[in-house]
């Protein structure tokens, strides 16, 4: 990367939402203020008629639309485990299994799990403040934080109730209803997991991924009530605490696996293919010579970006800048979930210039 910059501020560009408010697709591509209603008029036709050639899976969407999307994913998914949840209830009545209403009290914990995702895609919507001036998708995460605590809660009730039952063996009574309860509360966890982490991944959020995964612990759970209903049925009193103790070490398993996405997600550390993905697509941009520094992170279900680029040390300034604008395009279109880039222009150095970054070497050198 050249050592010398160009005077033009770096260049700052949100495709779609930077408020979390829905705002019309804009860019310059090089031309006049276009600020008024008939430039945007222009431009909204100009993408009509010729739109832009990228996978709709790669589009990158409005917060407002993959908020919206989170929401609708939790919803559903609180309603079908709560309805679970209160199939259960009623066969712990009939029953009085205490194997079973361990798991509906995990199911219906599980289903309120999704209330303070909920929040932190409420939350997400507002707008960035000057106090919060990346707005305020963090949320998300602090939800994750929340969600991998309850794992791990769910995990210690359940080897608490595994090792009580080792020591105090219980009869249950209607092992057929107890087995068709527990079936239901393992398939209904099962959807649900798969449904939030397919949805959390199509949108970008780790903290929904890891309800998901919270989801299926539960149903581990329900698979061990119905692995010890069936070894009960056989006259082994221990089937059902062995069982809960194998789905314990399941579940921190899948602790595990929450435990690192979050914390990746909260250390912003994003897929290097992304990276490649980013570096390949500046790397084709005419007037850009070399790819400098690039930045990625994630904030929320959003993700931005930041790089330094060389461009030739003779351009102008309005040149420059459209250099930058065009690499600030193509990054939107080429990686996915990427709402937002800041791209600055570096001059190729010449062979007897000074190093105009000089000044700021012992910032550096302290950093």
């Amino acid at each position: 990367m050249s050592e010398q910059s160009t005077p033009h501020k770096p260049h700052r560009h949100d495709h779609g939402d930077h408020g979390h408010a829905q705002r019309a697709h804009r860019h310059d591509h090089g031309h006049s203020d276009g600020s008024g209603r008939w430039s945007q008029f222009r431009h909204q036709v100009r993408h009509l008629v010729k739109p832009h050639s990228h996978e709709a899976a790669d589009k990158v969407d409005s917060a407002m639309e993959t908020s919206a999307e989170g929401m609708r994913t939790l919803w559903i998914s609180l309603g079908v485990l709560g309805l679970t949840a209160a199939l259960q209830a009623v066969v712990v009545v009939l029953s009085g299994s205490v194997a079973l209403l361990g798991d509906t009290i995990h199911n219906a914990a599980d289903a309120l799990t999704a209330l303070p995702l909920g929040v932190a895609f409420i939350l997400g919507r507002r707008a960035a403040t000057r106090r919060f001036t990346y707005g305020f998708g963090r949320a998300e995460d602090l939800a994750g934080i929340f969600i991998v605590l309850t794992i791990a809660a769910s995990s210690a009730l359940a080897a608490w109730t595994a090792i009580d039952r080792l020591l105090n063996p219980q009869e249950i009574s209607y092992l057929p209803a107890v087995a068709a309860a527990a079936l239901i509360g393992f398939i209904g966890n099962e959807w649900v997991a798969r449904y939030r982490i397919t949805a959390g991944k199509r949108i970008g959020s780790a903290a929904l991924v890891a309800d998901g995964l919270h989801a299926r612990t539960d149903g581990f759970t329900s698979l061990a009530v119905l692995l010890g209903a069936g070894g009960a049925a056989l006259g082994w009193r221990l089937a059902d605490p062995i069982v809960g103790l194998l789905i314990t070490v399941a579940i921190l398993a899948v602790l595990k696996g929450a435990v690192r996405e979050v914390f990746r997600r909260l250390m912003d550390a994003v897929d290097p293919a992304l990276v490649d993905t980013a570096e390949t697509a500046l790397h084709q941009v005419d007037g850009v010579l070399e790819v400098g520094e690039l930045r990625m992170r994630w904030i929320g279900h959003q993700l931005r970006a930041e790089v330094a680029i060389v461009v030739a040390g003779d351009l102008s300034v309005r040149d420059a800048h459209r250099v930058a604008v065009d690499a600030e395009h193509a990054l939107l279109h080429a990686v996915p979930r990427l709402t937002a880039a800041l791209v600055h222009a570096d001059p190729a150095a010449g062979h007897d210039e000074a190093d105009p970054h000089t000044p700021l070497a012992h910032h550096h050198a302290h950093a």
